[in-house]
Protein backbone atom coordinates (compact mmCIF):
# COMPACT_ATOMS: atom_id res chain seq x y z
CA UNK A 1 0.00 0.00 0.00
CA UNK A 2 2.65 2.56 0.92
CA UNK A 3 4.53 1.98 -2.80
CA UNK A 4 4.34 5.11 -5.01
CA UNK A 5 2.97 7.44 -1.54
CA UNK A 6 4.43 11.22 -1.39
CA UNK A 7 4.97 12.65 2.16
CA UNK A 8 2.17 14.74 1.02
CA UNK A 9 0.12 11.81 0.81
CA UNK A 10 1.08 11.86 4.92
CA UNK A 11 -0.94 15.01 4.96
CA UNK A 12 -3.90 14.94 6.94
CA UNK A 13 -1.67 12.72 9.66
CA UNK A 14 0.87 14.95 9.64
CA UNK A 15 -1.74 18.14 9.53
CA UNK A 16 -3.02 16.88 12.98
CA UNK A 17 0.32 16.77 14.53
CA UNK A 18 0.82 19.80 13.57
CA UNK A 19 -2.16 21.14 15.02
CA UNK A 20 -1.87 18.63 18.59
CA UNK A 21 1.46 20.35 18.83
CA UNK A 22 0.42 23.90 18.40
CA UNK A 23 -2.78 22.96 20.84
CA UNK A 24 -1.36 20.92 23.23
CA UNK A 25 2.05 21.65 23.13
CA UNK A 26 2.08 22.21 27.19
CA UNK A 27 1.09 17.85 27.31
CA UNK A 28 4.12 15.05 28.10
CA UNK A 29 5.60 14.46 24.73
CA UNK A 30 4.49 10.80 23.37
CA UNK A 31 6.34 8.69 20.72
CA UNK A 32 4.98 9.56 18.23
CA UNK A 33 4.24 7.43 15.03
CA UNK A 34 3.16 8.09 11.45
CA UNK A 35 2.69 5.22 8.82
CA UNK A 36 2.52 5.06 5.33
CA UNK A 37 0.29 1.70 5.43
CA UNK A 38 -2.57 3.91 7.19
CA UNK A 39 -1.73 7.25 6.13
CA UNK A 40 -4.76 8.86 7.52
CA UNK A 41 -3.88 7.77 11.46
CA UNK A 42 -1.50 9.24 14.23
CA UNK A 43 -0.50 7.22 16.80
CA UNK A 44 0.48 8.78 20.33
CA UNK A 45 1.95 5.81 22.79
CA UNK A 46 2.92 6.67 26.14
CA UNK A 47 5.28 4.11 27.65
CA UNK A 48 5.91 5.67 31.22
CA UNK A 49 2.66 5.15 32.99
CA UNK A 50 -0.80 5.97 31.95
CA UNK A 51 -0.83 10.13 33.50
CA UNK A 52 0.38 11.44 30.78
CA UNK A 53 -2.40 9.29 28.72
CA UNK A 54 -4.82 10.72 30.68
CA UNK A 55 -3.61 14.33 30.50
CA UNK A 56 -4.04 13.59 26.34
CA UNK A 57 -7.64 12.01 26.91
CA UNK A 58 -8.59 14.92 29.07
CA UNK A 59 -7.36 17.10 27.06
CA UNK A 60 -8.69 15.62 23.70
CA UNK A 61 -12.12 15.40 25.53
CA UNK A 62 -12.52 11.57 25.29
CA UNK A 63 -14.57 9.87 27.91
CA UNK A 64 -13.61 7.57 30.42
CA UNK A 65 -15.37 5.00 29.31
CA UNK A 66 -14.58 5.14 25.76
CA UNK A 67 -11.12 3.87 26.81
CA UNK A 68 -10.03 0.16 26.05
CA UNK A 69 -8.53 -1.93 29.05
CA UNK A 70 -6.15 -4.82 28.53
CA UNK A 71 -3.04 -6.87 29.06
CA UNK A 72 -0.23 -7.70 27.26
CA UNK A 73 3.18 -10.05 27.90
CA UNK A 74 3.67 -12.96 29.70
CA UNK A 75 1.18 -13.41 32.75
CA UNK A 76 -0.34 -10.24 31.73
CA UNK A 77 2.23 -8.06 33.46
CA UNK A 78 1.48 -5.15 31.62
CA UNK A 79 -1.56 -2.96 31.53
CA UNK A 80 -2.24 -1.60 28.23
CA UNK A 81 -4.92 1.48 27.40
CA UNK A 82 -6.40 2.12 23.81
CA UNK A 83 -8.49 4.76 22.59
CA UNK A 84 -9.16 6.32 19.13
CA UNK A 85 -10.51 9.51 17.82
CA UNK A 86 -11.19 11.41 15.49
CA UNK A 87 -9.11 14.51 14.95
CA UNK A 88 -9.26 17.27 11.64
CA UNK A 89 -9.56 14.50 9.73
CA UNK A 90 -6.92 12.07 11.34
CA UNK A 91 -7.92 8.94 13.49
CA UNK A 92 -5.86 9.41 16.12
CA UNK A 93 -5.04 6.24 18.41
CA UNK A 94 -3.56 7.11 21.95
CA UNK A 95 -1.97 4.33 23.73
CA UNK A 96 -0.28 3.73 26.81
CA UNK A 97 1.62 0.74 28.50
CA UNK A 98 2.27 0.22 32.10
CA UNK A 99 3.85 -2.47 34.65
CA UNK A 100 0.68 -4.19 36.54
CA UNK A 101 0.88 -3.36 39.94
CA UNK A 102 2.25 -6.63 41.80
CA UNK A 103 -0.60 -8.20 43.83
CA UNK A 104 -0.55 -8.06 47.34
CA UNK A 105 0.53 -10.74 49.80
CA UNK A 106 -2.22 -13.32 50.70
CA UNK A 107 -2.85 -15.87 53.02
CA UNK A 108 -0.03 -17.23 54.83
CA UNK A 109 2.37 -14.56 53.39
CA UNK A 110 1.10 -11.85 54.17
Amino acid sequence: MSEGLTLDDLSVSLRALRLLAADFGHLPAPMVDVSTVYPDRLRLAFHYGLADFEAWREALGIAVDAVDHGTQGVGGRTRVLRVSVEYVGALVDLVAYADMPDPAPSGAAA
